[in-house]
């Protein structure tokens, strides 16, 4: 049986460009090469686009042919030069391992509805649907789901500190992880806090403090056939969870540890679960998602955000609750591909 020819993104101009790559590195050590030919596109930080033979420590080093997917559906695949000259490589689906802005926001997912060629994971509108925190609250909100109180503050506006109750977490609100976050106690604090986070996003999100535990949920599935990892609890040695360093973000978090399964009573786990499912669903989601909640002292849910790429490295969160309840890295693999296959309706 002939092998899937599978294109495998990653890299992109995100600041979260190195932990795309490495968890590029977890996909192709857990990849099934008797079941699929692997085609790595690697972006770099600039943006240039290179065929390379994985996403090694030296992949941006190489000569490396520049490629690109083409937007031809009559091509349905890549246009590679090769001296002078382009050749094309047809695909069967893609995998876009790309986190943050323009891999999880709906950019890349244009690309390939444009292109017609099937891929892993959240569609145009529920990638930017998720990918704009505020929306998200907007939206899961009148499906009944809890949030934060927020504010949100547009490039142009400015806004009154005594109108907000202390503390807050001051975020962009489209960007990806605990990049251009900073937890606020003082009305002091909070036009220089807006100010980091805009060096990320134009649109800003403030949000009151949550009181309660941070809990995530991997979601796999489309529709209403959907699979739940174990739910994972977010231990903190000090300050606020940071899923990893801002300076060295491919080392992972230097001030937490997530506890799988998490140490709650079994049915706030089963609460939690509900309610990811409830808010993938709301959203849109389809293929995978994390969603991360505060479970409160009272044993209520609050939504926190909406991963639609997950880590997938050594020490993310996405792939130990998955193999925390029975399913290891190549077998979510599998049943990705199968489903956007699946879902797709071109």
């Amino acid at each position: 049986m002939a092998r899937l020819k599978l294109g495998i993104i990653f890299g992109g101009c995100s600041e979260e460009h190195p932990v795309s790559v490495k968890s590029a590195r977890e996909v192709a050590r857990n990849l099934d090469v008797e079941k699929y030919e692997p085609f790595y596109l690697g972006i770099t930080q600039r943006g240039d686009w290179r065929l390379c033979d994985g996403p090694d420590a030296d992949w941006e080093k190489g000569d490396h042919r520049p490629a690109v997917l083409s937007p031809d559906r009559g091509v349905r695949g890549l246009l590679v030069l090769d001296q002078g000259r382009y050749e094309t490589i047809t695909l069967d689906v893609v995998l876009p391992v790309l986190h943050g802005t323009l891999g999880e926001d709906g950019a890349i997912q244009g690309l390939l509805e444009l292109a017609g060629i099937p891929y892993v994971g959240c569609d145009i509108q529920s990638s930017a649907l998720c990918m704009d925190k505020s929306l998200a609250y907007l939206v899961a909100a009148s499906a009944g789901i809890a949030t934060p109180n927020h504010w949100t503050v547009t490039a142009d506006e400015n806004i009154d500190p005594d109108r907000i109750a202390y503390p807050v977490f001051v975020k962009p609100a489209r960007s990806g992880s605990s990049f251009g976050v900073t937890k606020v106690s003082l009305k002091e604090e909070l036009v220089s806090a807006v100010e980091t986070a805009r060096k990320y996003d134009s649109k800003v999100l403030i949000e009151e403090a949550v009181v309660g535990s941070e809990i995530g949920c991997a979601i796999l599935g489309n529709g209403t056939d959907l699979i739940a990892g174990d739910v994972d609890h977010i231990a903190l040695s000090h300050g606020f969870f940071r899923i990893h360093q801002e300076d060295q973000p491919e080392t992972g978090s230097d001030n937490s540890v997530a506890i799988v399964p998490a140490d709650i009573p079994e049915e706030s786990r089963s609460l939690v679960t509900e309610k990811a499912k409830a808010v993938y669903r709301a959203l849109g989601c389809r293929g995978l998602a994390r969603v991360d909640m505060f479970l409160t002292g009272d044993g209520s849910v609050v939504l926190n955000e909406v991963n639609t790429f997950p880590g997938m490295t050594s020490y993310s969160r996405y792939p130990r609750m998955m193999a925390a309840a029975d399913l290891p890295l190549t077998a979510v693999i599998d049943r990705l591909v199968s489903l956007a296959l699946l879902s797709d309706v071109r």
